[in-house]
């Protein structure tokens, strides 16, 4: 029984930096968060350039992946998808405001697709309590694709840095509120 009480207690420095990471990470992230609001453009290109970089390294992942195929035509897949992805992220680095534009244009479109898949949740859970804010949700997402679209090409500049900047804010105040409340356990804890 004494044993138990003592393996309770090892975690206690675990959650400590578990607590300090989290509000660490988290100013890290409300701080680049307001930053990417403040000027969504220059926020807006670092995503297309990052975009790029990872169709790059998958590019060149899928063309390895051809060399160790075990069949021809997989092989041969394997390379054609590896040379689209490096040409897509090559000319996305040369070209970041084309790609910023595209992504935008691809976003509208996922966005769209969500609004008509949360329709069909909506209608299969309407009976449901609470099935009403999936339908706001259904009608928010839809009116944010439409804007998207009917702005597009101009809404390139500011919507895909300002909408991460709000993401990486909302994701900040999540982990602050998850690392103070880590925090308050090991005081509570150690006051025990």
């Amino acid at each position: 029984m004494a044993n138990r009480v003592d393996t309770f207690g090892e975690p206690m420095p675990l959650v400590h930096k578990a607590g300090t990471w989290f509000i660490v990470t988290a100013i890290a992230f409300i701080v680049i968060g307001t930053m990417a609001i403040l000027a969504p453009f220059v926020a807006g290109l670092a995503v297309a350039t990052l975009a790029g970089w990872l169709f790059v390294v998958g590019g060149v992942m899928h063309i390895a992946n051809a060399f160790r195929s075990d069949s021809v035509t997989r092989g041969v897949w394997q390379a054609l998808v590896g040379l689209f992805y490096l040409v897509a992220g090559l000319y996305f680095l040369a070209h970041p405001l084309i790609a910023l534009s595209t992504l935008t244009v691809m976003l509208a479109a996922v966005l769209f697709f969500e609004a008509i898949m949360d329709l069909f949740t909506w209608f299969a859970t309407k009976h449901e309590d609470g099935a009403g804010w999936l339908l706001v949700n259904t009608f928010a997402t839809g009116f944010l694709a439409v804007l998207i679209w009917m702005q597009w090409p101009s809404v390139s500049v500011w919507a895909i840095g300002t909408l991460v900047g709000i993401k990486l804010m909302i994701s900040g105040f999540s982990r602050l509120m998850l690392g103070t409340a880590a925090r308050g356990l090991e005081e509570r804890r150690s006051i025990s």
